[in-house]
């Protein structure tokens, strides 16, 4: 017999809010894979251009330890981005050897708007909710990823 929190699988491993949230993340990297599509982004090139938007000023060695990749290869991506005219690079008034990234494009715009559209929808439809679950919820998968990072 089958309980309700078994998959269609049979794993009574699964539960509502794990199916929930596994679909959550299949449809913002379905929503995100096409942004990146219409943008002609590559996932390493989105990724560092939304952390420099983030991250203003960022060092190219702060873009490399976030994406974890080498440093020729940070240098290729922000040259890419560059030639995009996503990004600029200022000297650094004090040590000329050192270079910082800034985004020069406007994610509230299009087209760069795209790669954030999925979060802002999902941003409006939980404001429509009720305050106190969204707050439940969010400590909830606050205190349940930090579990799991923890069991790594």
């Amino acid at each position: 017999m089958s309980s309700s929190t078994d998959s269609p699988s049979g794993s009574a491993l699964e539960t509502p809010l794990g199916r929930a949230l596994r679909a959550y993340g299949e449809a913002r990297r379905i929503a995100v894979a096409e942004a990146r599509r219409q943008l002609s982004l590559n996932e390493l090139d989105a990724r560092a251009l939304l952390f420099v938007v983030d991250n203003p000023g960022a060092r190219p060695s702060d873009v490399r330890d976030h994406l974890g990749i080498t440093s020729a290869g940070v240098t290729t991506l922000i040259d890419r981005l560059v030639q995009r005219g996503a990004v600029r690079r200022d000297l650094d008034t004090e040590d000329r050897r050192v270079n910082h990234i800034t985004a020069i494009i406007d994610l509230d715009a299009a087209p760069w708007s795209l790669l954030r559209a999925f979060d802002r929808a999902i941003d409006a439809a939980i404001v429509e909710r009720d305050p106190g679950e969204s707050e439940r919820l969010a400590r909830l998968l606050d205190d349940v990823v930090a579990a799991v990072t923890r069991a790594d």
